[in-house]
Order: C-alpha cells, then structure tokens, then sequence
C-alpha cells in the first residue's frame, strides 16, 4: 500500500485540463441527442436554457457519482488523482460532492478557484474548502 499526497496544484491542473476535454466530448454528444432525438418535430425542442439545464444537471450526476463511487473521474484516474473527504478521508458523501460540483462551477470560471489556491495554507482550490474535500495523489506502487 502507497501513501497518499496532497496532489500538487500543478497535477491538479493538468488533470483539469484533461477533464475539459471529456467535457467537452459528453457535451457534444448530449446536445446532440436531444437535437436528433426531437430533429422532426420542432414545436417540441427545447429552448436555450433548457438545453443548457440539461446538460448542466447531466454532468453534475457523472462527476458526483463518479466521485461518490469511485473517489475519481477518467482525467483524475490518469493522474492518479483521488477526491476524499478531507476530515476523515473517506470518500464524499453525496451532498458533499453535490456542493463541490455546484461550487466549481461558481468559482472556476471567475478564476476565484485558482486565485485562493495560491493564498491558500494547502494549496486547496476554493470550491474544495467549501465542499470540505481535497484531491491527494497516489503514486505508482514500486516493484
């Protein structure tokens, strides 16, 4: 069994910078199929906001679930990433992540998230403080 570290911000970004492309690749297809799904009857597309609600809510049940049951998302399994608890390092309760998820989306586009983790003791993002988690890294087991 390895230890675990406080991930880096630098691996932490890294991985974030992967997650924004399995973004981006989930919401192409989720706009998608609501596009081909109502492509014959026009009346009943949903509007603008709608769409944008939808795929809001559809990522938020991959991420908290993914953190819920796993601990990782695809990116932060290729960085060796895991999410926990950071008082009891366990994984995240539902609502935890349920608050992590609303919260990033909140402070990352304002750059708020990256801002704190420089002011920061640990270097913790701040929708991470808020949701009372943290990212820790495990390294490879040697051989």
């Amino acid at each position: 069994m390895t230890t675990a570290d406080v991930a880096t911000r630098r691996r932490r970004l890294g991985s974030l910078l992967y997650e924004v492309l399995v973004i981006l690749a989930l919401a192409i297809f989720l706009f998608l199929l609501p596009l081909a799904v109502f492509s014959g009857v026009s009346h009943l597309m949903p509007g603008r906001g709608l769409l944008w609600l939808y795929l809001f809510v559809l990522l938020g049940i991959y991420f908290v679930w993914c953190w819920v049951k796993a601990g990782q998302t695809l990116a932060m399994k290729t960085w060796r990433l895991w999410v926990i608890d950071a008082r009891t390092s366990r994984p995240l309760r539902p609502l935890q992540a349920i608050v992590r998820y609303g919260m990033g989306w909140v402070f990352w586009p304002t750059g708020l998230a990256l801002l704190w983790s420089f002011l920061d003791p640990d270097g913790q993002f701040l929708h991470d403080r808020i949701a009372g988690s943290r990212i820790i890294y495990k390294p490879k087991p040697k051989t």
